[in-house]
């Protein structure tokens, strides 16, 4: 079964231990509900690097930074699209990009 790559973009902080909660139990319920099709459940990620071709790097996560990753199976793009449409982060104001990972 393919697997796709997901990574998340921007999305808000919880800020509060209830708040912190809640986002936790949303992840841990999506993730749950997805069963077997969970390869690398992933994590946040902090700010990243961008390494350029002239060998210079900037430090500030680039025009559209990653929040974190995900790998998941799914039959195919559209699988994989309607998985990501349940993502908690979608409702903390972030987006998912969504890529197949291809085998080599």
């Amino acid at each position: 079964m393919p697997k796709y790559l997901f990574v998340y973009h921007g999305g808000s902080h919880p800020e509060t231990e209830a708040e912190v909660k809640e986002v936790m139990d949303a992840w841990g319920s999506w993730l749950g509900g997805m069963g077997s099709a969970v390869v690398d459940g992933g994590n946040p990620v902090g700010v990243s690097k961008t390494v350029h071709p002239d060998g210079t790097v900037t430090h500030d996560g680039g025009s559209n930074p990653a929040s974190g990753y995900g790998l998941f199976e799914a039959d195919d793009d559209d699988d994989a699209i309607a998985k990501a449409k349940g993502c908690p982060i979608l409702t903390a104001g972030g987006s998912i990009e969504v890529a197949e990972a291809i085998d080599m």
